[in-house]
């Protein structure tokens, strides 16, 4: 009563949603805010339907402030004036907990915020605080923790996330503890669970994220070893080519899921493809043996070592389930150019830009360190940018002003010693070649969001030449909150 009557301007003109856990608890704190003068009532699963039907009534009428529940109003109730939610019943359910906090979430006219104070998250240090911020937010754990140290940026607009120092400092500490992040913790835990765990399950059981168990180059084939449970025979190049599945988490398209899966699946390398799934699986060949192969070895070769390594064709296709799941836009293929297996709206690396496009000899793609990249032979100008460029890897000649005017607009600099009537500049204004928009958030991140083509709109001045690029294809929502906020 305290804590809601320090946290809201009025409490008499509240409208607030009370979780209980059980009939007694919500009699009881029913019974407390009445004698505290808090209009109040208790309802139940049991109580008759018009007595529950009552008490939302009066709730909207504003004659009842507060409404106390056990197992009511979960889901399936519209009262759109609910402004508070005390959540009183312990749940490490994320869906029981936005279900909870969808009751609150409904606009309505002068509501302007929703007020949750939740008394139940720090009841038991095995609470997991990630599960529920994870579900609200989305992302891995170290991104949450990145959140929370940050203040919550990436929330879309209108949005407003807000701890106070106390709770924030709680919240971190659970989620760095919340799970086991040494490599013996994680062991034990995939013992006690047994040989028949596939990477999902051992995932879905334990809390651990998918990057966990590829930390310091490390494999889900290494967790097994380690745990003493079975493995298939190894091959020459084992060590190389388990450090090299972790270089794959970030895709997120069926294309290539879909793709890898049936190659992979097959008891022997695949044969003569056409030119799409040759290039789809050079780009799988690139990621996973290309640090094992030299320069001129062949895609038939560099296949042969792959498929002499049973246990990492196995550990892949468990991976490619799990990534299967982390689909997080709608993607599109490039109608421009149908050869190139590219996604509008997927992550792709540079190496798998180049094989996309065709680009090198034999497994081998050619190094790509600038920031764009002309392909003769596809017609295509490759312009990759990173948005934040405050961490010291950028020089002054090199810190570009990049970034999203709107979902549709893209600002871009070229490089520093493209003029506007040169080769390169003519090009890019006539709209002859086409142009393809990578874009990743910080420099760290290997891999890069594809834009799609972009259309010339206009340019300022050359050494560089600032170009307004418009997309194809509009951002998503949440590409364009984080693009914003990575600028910000």
């Amino acid at each position: 009563l305290s804590q809601l009557q320090s946290r809201v301007d009025d409490i008499g003109k509240i409208r607030a949603l009370g979780f209980c856990v059980s009939i007694a608890h919500a009699r009881f704190m029913a019974r407390v805010f009445e004698d505290a003068g808090v209009a109040a009532t208790a309802v139940w699963g049991d109580s008759p339907e018009e007595d529950r039907r009552h008490a939302l009534r009066d709730l909207a009428s504003g004659k009842v402030q507060i409404v106390f529940s056990v197992d009511l109003f979960n889901e399936g109730v519209d009262v759109p004036v609910v402004d508070t939610l005390l959540l009183l019943r312990p749940t490490d359910s994320p869906t029981l907990f936005l279900q909870q906090l969808g009751r609150g979430l409904r606009l309505s006219p002068g509501k302007t915020v929703c007020t949750v104070l939740d008394f139940v998250g720090n009841h038991r240090s095995e609470f997991r605080f990630d599960r529920r911020f994870r579900a609200l937010l989305g992302g891995s754990r170290k991104d949450l923790i990145d959140q929370l140290e940050r203040g919550f940026p990436f929330l879309p607009a209108g949005c407003h996330l807000d701890l106070d120092p106390v709770a924030r400092e709680i919240v971190l500490s659970n989620v760095k503890q919340g799970v086991p992040s040494r490599w013996t913790a994680k062991v034990a835990e995939l013992r006690h669970l047994g040989d028949k765990v596939s990477l999902r399950t051992f995932l879905t059981k334990t809390g651990i994220d998918l990057e966990d168990v590829y930390i310091g180059n490390k494999s889900w084939s290494d967790l097994r070893q380690d745990a003493g449970l079975l493995t298939s025979p190894t091959g020459p190049c084992e060590a190389t080519l388990r450090r090299a599945c972790g270089r794959l988490l970030h895709i997120d398209d069926l294309l290539r899921i879909d793709s890898y899966r049936r190659f992979l699946q097959a008891e022997a390398p695949p044969g003569e493809l056409p030119v799409r799934e040759t290039r789809l699986l050079r780009m799988l060949l690139e990621a996973v043996a290309g640090e094992a192969t030299e320069k001129g070895t062949t895609l038939a070769q560099a296949s042969d070592l792959l498929w002499s390594h049973p246990q990492v064709r196995r550990e892949l296709l468990e991976l490619l389930d799990v990534l299967g799941e982390r689909e997080s836009h709608l993607h599109q293929s490039l109608e421009t150019h149908p050869e190139v297996p590219l996604q509008v709206h997927a992550r792709y690396t540079r190496r798998e830009i180049l094989a996309a496009f065709g680009l090198g000899d034999g497994v081998k793609t050619p190094q790509w360190r600038e920031g764009v990249k002309w392909v003769k032979e596809a017609g295509a100008d490759l312009l990759a940018f990173t948005l934040d460029k405050t961490d010291g890897q950028f020089s002054p000649t090199t810190r570009y002003r990049d970034y999203a005017i709107s979902r549709r607009l893209i600002h871009w600099e070229s490089q520093s010693t493209t003029r506007a009537d040169s080769e390169t500049g003519r090009r890019y204004q006539s709209c002859e070649s086409a142009v393809m928009l990578f874009a990743r958030l910080r420099s760290d991140d290997r891999a890069f969001w594809f834009l799609g083509p972009a259309r010339y709109v206009a340019h300022e001045g050359e050494l560089p030449m600032a170009i307004k690029w418009s997309l194809d294809h509009i951002l998503p929502g949440d590409l364009y909150a984080e693009f914003a906020a990575a600028v910000a």
